[in-house]
């Protein structure tokens, strides 16, 4: 009994040992957590806002021919450079060279039956001075005259007629530019509804692309000025970036806005315009314009500060010592490594930088001052 009663002894003293060993490091144990923390400061940031956007040439256009026939000759080739004025196609249509036959014919019906009427006017006037025939007939043979010569006028103005639809034949460039695609050949009967191919004059090219209302009135928001045009002349320039992810090297302007919302997208349309002297950017492709905004005084905090939770972005804001959750608004800055913080902090408030996924709502932290 005293052996046993002695083991039991010793091991209660054991235990109250290990007890208040335990208690005597627990304040370390229980001590608050170190976490990096910074102080929320303002500063300036450049935002990039960018939109999908179609290239255009500054003249895009189709060329049809203005009468129909047979294709008779194609003096061009696909994308090939051409001239204003220079043939792109020969159109055979017998129906405008027999116009321009008949025409012809029918002036030169004209043109005797005028000299036969200015013949009688002046065989008649010497007569009529004499009294051999009454001035009345001489009148007639006057009118008749007026008649011939108003005759002649309008045949006249059906062969110009007829020779301007026969030069139609000739389908030239309105433009300089490069030829697209060419859909028909030699031999197609074609009409002023076929398209025979396009003219894109692209030295200077237009980038279409959208902005939604909200983008919209905070661009324009940004920028000097009283009215939209006055608005666009201090727009900043902007930047292409081309299919292949590579960055046009010439900048642009915006040039336009259109006037009315579309109602079926909330989009209104811009046009912006870039130079393309040496010709890399072709009509009809797609890139991605980049509008930067400038912002002064503003809070920027580190993406690494923040954390999602049910599709919000939140950050620890410390308190007496307590880190507590607060929603943010932000927007990401193009080095991908900071926030532009629309709502939710202000300036002067300590936050969590460090350590952010080990912390919880409510939670007593230390932090180096």
């Amino acid at each position: 009994m005293n052996k046993a009663y002695l083991m039991s002894a010793a091991t209660l003293a054991l235990l109250a040992m290990f007890s208040c060993g335990k208690q005597q490091g627990g304040g370390n144990s229980d001590a608050p957590q170190v976490y990096t923390t910074t102080i929320v400061s303002t500063g300036s940031a450049e935002l990039t806002t960018v939109c999908p956007a179609t290239i255009r040439g500054r003249e895009d256009i189709e060329i049809r021919p203005r009468i129909d026939g047979f294709i008779e000759n194609i003096y061009i080739d696909e994308g090939s450079a051409v001239k204003q004025g220079q043939v792109l196609f020969k159109i055979n249509s017998p129906q405008a060279e027999q116009a321009v036959t008949t025409a012809r014919a029918a002036v030169t019906s004209a043109e005797a039956q005028l000299a036969t009427a200015e013949l009688n006017v002046s065989r008649m006037t010497p007569l009529a001075e004499k009294g051999i025939i009454s001035a009345v007939q001489l009148e007639a043979y006057r009118h008749a005259y007026n008649a011939a010569m108003a005759a002649c006028e309008q045949a006249k103005a059906q062969l110009t007629n007829a020779e301007a639809t026969l030069s139609w034949t000739s389908v030239t460039s309105p433009v300089d530019g490069h030829v697209g695609a060419v859909p028909y050949r030699r031999g197609s009967l074609v009409n002023s509804q076929n398209v025979l191919t396009t003219v894109a004059n692209t030295k200077t090219v237009f980038a279409y692309f959208s902005l939604n209302e909200k983008e919209l009135a905070e661009f324009l928001g940004r920028l000097e000025g009283n009215t939209q045009a006055e608005k666009l002349k201090h727009a900043p320039e902007i930047t292409l970036t081309l299919a292949d992810g590579t960055v046009y090297p010439c900048r642009g302007r915006i040039e336009t806005i259109t006037g009315v919302v579309n109602v079926s997208t909330g989009s209104a349309s811009l046009r912006a315009e870039f130079p393309n002297e040496e010709g890399m950017l072709r009509s009809g492709t797609s890139g991605k314009v980049s509008i930067p905004a400038a912002y002064g005084n503003v809070i920027l905090i580190p993406q690494r500060a923040t954390f999602a939770q049910q599709e919000k972005l939140l950050v620890y804001v410390v308190e007496d010592g307590t880190a507590l959750q607060r929603i943010l608004s932000v927007t990401p800055t193009p080095d991908g490594q900071t926030y532009l913080v629309h709502s939710g902090l202000s300036a002067g408030e300590r936050i969590v930088t460090g350590g952010v996924a080990t912390l919880s709502n409510g939670a007593k932290i230390s932090f180096e001052q």
